[in-house]
């Protein structure tokens, strides 16, 4: 090579070469690492495409915690959000601290974004959270949240070393915060996520202060488990101290940083600070995801089972088999709480039947799992099949497989579906699908626990859709049974979890709090269905919400939405037969509806029309339109579902001079 070569410049790749460079250095990585997924993401912004270049970065930030390269990512993401279309779900969130929370502040959008929530931020100024809170003037008030995050730190709670009365000084000190929540939710009309208080680990009692009651590491505890009882379905809480156990509690509690900068948690904790208070925050928003998509071979089980045969699979016995034994045992817990399980293989469906029903030390059943394909197709084309059958959408989906080319497909073909990479050994699989923070529950009901069956049922009918002569046919056959309660005690986690992550029949999508439902109980003006479905597979608990304001002589429906399991099954003619009902005993002459277009509720934009209402305007510039109906009306009942007698209701004579 001559002089002049050697000094000759080389050439800057093109985007596209970049790009590809980029790809085939996160296709060699079985885990895709932080850096280099932040370099795809960087390359694809640089070639043009903002949604690929979005994507990565989310897989940077999920790949770790390393701060600055949460920083980068987030520059990714701020720069290309603009050109993509905005999210279904927006909030306007308050991060209040009692320390220095800018770092924080900088990665909650990205964080956010992650999630699935648009967030636009505003911080207090350090430690000046309650001042914030009580000057009606401040910046906090004119920002006007919807969420306020109370990031405050264990130096803020007023326990002192030791108490003579351990019990009086923590009642004390849990009327203190959850005062603070009162003030949030009557100034600003805010939902509240608070961080709750990590334990420091310099204890100069050392093992003994397990023992006293007062010692105030022991006060810290109590305080924890009494704010977790306290906020109920009310309030988000961000267990801080089980976050700085599994981060380590030196590196959480780093002095250098608390003198330098008033900065109470340890940088290289914050971005794993971020994206719990944003998985929190997306669950108050109703975000959660619902359904958990597994392979099997390497993944449920080792080994390659048309090749080893029911026996040959690595199971429960030695150390690989017990480590797929654990993963199973972990899978089982999130199908308690409430997540729905679904497998897509590429294997034969009888020898895969055969495994479940036959393997002494297969944890995972067959009941337990709602959709069941194993065929020779592609995944991508699996999981579209899997989201139909449940009647969900591809972005409630969350995939775990073995394979990096399998999961590579998924990402590339369905980005809507979030994808959790495993580790090439199965004694990590446990850690990494318990490190994915976003099947965090806003609230536990009963309906949890029975969600795969009413999922599997919702497959069996499916399948009986299919094979029916016409749709009459199938849904006589169904023998559905509805009961319409009014709302109370008893139905409102419920009603606040489906009023939170209702999306496609939604005609308002609004979202009421636990609060506010509450006092929508009590009120005398409001009209209220909560109705209960049950059919020949399985009872599907409460699947339908409808609220109504009565003043004078006009009911106004604000809210009315059915749970995705059972749309199509006319379940809506039922409601709106029971609501002409009520609203002829209280002498209403008209049914005022309300329909707010949004992203995913397309399929109800006619529902008002077809039954019988009229177009009468369109509301202050929302985008809401205004439908009416006459009383008396007839509504038509399809007869598919039989409607069980809802409990007596007194009509209320209003008075004339109501608010209106």
């Amino acid at each position: 090579m001559t002089t002049d070569q050697l000094a000759a410049p080389v050439a800057e790749p093109t985007a596209e070469e970049a790009v590809a460079e980029a790809r085939a250095r996160v296709s060699r990585q079985p885990v895709p690492e932080l850096r280099a997924c932040l370099d795809l993401a960087r390359a694809y912004e640089r070639a043009g495409d903002p949604a690929r270049a979005v994507q990565w970065a989310f897989a940077a930030i999920d790949a770790g915690e390393d701060l600055a390269g949460w920083m980068a990512a987030a520059r990714v993401v701020d720069r290309c959000r603009s050109r993509l279309p905005a999210r279904s779900r927006s909030a306007r969130v308050a991060v209040l601290g009692s320390y220095t929370t800018s770092q924080l502040a900088a990665l909650l959008p990205v964080a956010a974004a992650r999630a699935g929530v648009d967030v636009e931020v505003y911080e207090s100024g350090y430690g000046q959270y309650r001042l914030d809170l009580l000057d009606p003037g401040s910046a906090l008030h004119a920002f006007a949240p919807d969420v306020v995050v109370l990031a405050v730190d264990e130096g803020e709670v007023h326990l002192p070393p030791h108490s003579d009365d351990p019990a009086a000084a923590v009642a004390q000190e849990l009327a203190r915060w959850t005062g603070l929540w009162d003030l949030v939710e009557q100034r600003l009309g805010a939902r509240v996520v608070q961080h709750t208080f990590a334990v420091p680990p310099e204890e100069s009692l050392g093992n003994f202060a397990a023992r006293v009651p007062g010692a105030r590491r022991t006060m810290l505890h109590r305080l924890d488990e009494r704010l977790a009882e306290a906020a109920g379905d009310r309030v988000g809480l961000v267990d801080c101290e089980w976050l700085s156990g599994v981060a380590g509690k030196e590196a959480w509690f780093d002095a250098r940083y608390r003198h330098l900068a008033k900065q109470a948690v340890g940088l290289g904790c914050v971005p794993r600070l971020a994206r719990h208070t944003a998985a929190v925050l997306a669950a108050q928003l109703g975000l959660s995801r619902k359904v958990l998509v597994l392979d099997l071979d390497g993944t449920l089980w080792g080994g390659v089972l048309g090749e080893v045969g029911l026996h040959g699979i690595t199971l429960g016995a030695g150390p690989a088999g017990e480590a797929y034994s654990d993963f199973q045992r972990y899978v089982l817990e999130l199908r308690q709480r409430g997540v729905v399980l679904a497998v897509s293989s590429k294997n034969d469906e009888p020898d895969v039947r055969e495994v479940f029903t036959r393997h002494p030390d297969m944890l995972v059943r067959l009941e337990d799992v709602a959709v069941l394909l194993a065929g020779w197709g592609d995944k991508p084309s699996a999981l579209r099949r899997i989201a139909a059958t449940l009647g969900v959408g591809l972005d409630s989906l969350v995939f775990v497989d073995d394979n990096p080319a399998e999961r590579a497909a998924v990402q590339e073909l369905l980005p809507e579906v979030d994808v959790v990479p495993l580790p090439v050994d199965p004694a990590g699989y446990v850690r990494a699908l318990a490190r994915y923070p976003f099947f965090e529950p806003a609230a536990l009901t009963a309906e949890d626990a029975a969600r795969t069956a009413q999922y599997r049922a919702r497959a069996q009918a499916a399948e009986e859709q299919a094979a029916a002569g016409s749709l009459e046919e199938f849904l006589a056959g169904l023998g559905m049974c509805a009961t319409v309660d009014v709302l109370g005690p008893a139905n409102l986690p419920r009603v606040a979890q489906l009023v939170g992550k209702t999306n496609q029949f939604n005609l308002t999508a609004r979202r009421h709090p636990p609060d506010a439902l509450a006092a929508m109980a009590t009120d005398p003006c409001t009209v209220s269905q909560v109705v209960r479905l049950r059919d020949r597979f399985a009872d599907h608990g409460v699947v339908g919400v409808l609220l109504a304001t009565h003043r004078d002589d006009v009911l106004t429906v604000h809210t009315w939405l059915l749970s995705c399991r059972v749309i199509g099954r006319t379940l809506e003619d039922e409601m709106f037969a029971e609501l002409v009902g009520t609203a002829a005993r209280r002498g209403c002459r008209r049914v005022v509806g309300l329909y707010t277009p949004t992203a995913r509720n397309g399929q109800v934009a006619e529902l008002y029309a077809r039954l019988g209402f009229t177009r009468t305007g369109r509301d202050d510039g929302t985008g809401t339109t205004v439908w009416e109906l006459g009383l008396p009306a007839h509504p038509v009942r399809p007869g598919h579902v039989a409607v069980e007698a809802r409990p007596a209701v007194p009509v209320v004579e209003l008075d004339a001079a109501a608010p209106r």
